[in-house]
């Protein structure tokens, strides 16, 4: 995971993407972030099956991922999960671990992952998971990904700061990739994403967002 690497900034322990000038999780309480916008905003674990598949924009420091599979396992699902990321500027597995290290309660599951990584894999399997990591554009790698995901985690950068993983087109994408029932949350409740959200299929829903943030944004197609 070596390819345009991503370039941070220090917050403490929670890494800025000097590209956006935004952090890359809360600074108050990532994984409670992670839980309340993309679990809960999912319905999760209420709609975990076999199988079931989550797609993400915005991989970052694995966090959502680890937060998805420790939901997984706590709930005693049989299989593997899948869970498929898109990020175009990859953090190095050293800043990863160390954005990690925050969350002594992910460390089982992180420091696997962040290893597997570090060999330069993009994929990792582990007990009751499944990940692939697409690196590049999304806006050309996700219309042209063969699957499609139950669960959408939206966690690109702000906005205002990252516009490319909010365009119509690519949330048109989205919808195209995926299921029928399927859903999708963020964090960001701009009504530009809510109305690309809802030209793309997607029936909308503003709900309290997390810490300071007033909303935030579910949708389900």
């Amino acid at each position: 995971m070596e390819n345009q690497q991503a370039k941070l900034e220090w917050r403490g322990d929670v890494p800025v993407a000097q590209a956006f000038d935004d952090p890359y999780f809360s600074l108050e309480n990532g994984l409670a972030e992670t839980r309340h916008v993309f679990l809960d905003g999912n319905d999760l674990p209420a709609r975990f099956a076999p199988g079931f598949r989550i797609a993400e924009l915005g991989f970052g420091t694995g966090l959502n991922a680890l937060a998805a599979w420790a939901l997984w396992r706590e709930t005693g699902r049989a299989g593997a999960l899948h869970f498929t990321s898109f990020e175009a500027f990859p953090m190095a597995p050293a800043a990863m671990g160390r954005a990690l290290s925050i969350y002594p309660e992910l460390a089982d599951l992180a420091d696997p992952m962040v290893a597997a990584f570090a060999s330069g894999a993009r994929r990792f399997e582990g007990d009751g998971l499944v990940l692939e990591v697409i690196v590049g554009d999304a806006r050309v790698t996700v219309p042209a990904w063969s699957g499609a995901a139950d669960a959408w985690f939206l966690d690109g950068f702000s906005p205002a700061k990252n516009p490319e993983l909010w365009e119509p087109e690519l949330l048109d994408a989205v919808g195209a990739h995926t299921a029928q029932g399927g859903t999708a949350a963020t964090y960001s409740a701009a009504g530009a994403v809510r109305r690309a959200l809802t030209a793309a299929g997607f029936e909308v829903e503003r709900r309290p967002g997390f810490g300071r943030k007033r909303h935030m944004v579910v949708a389900r197609r």
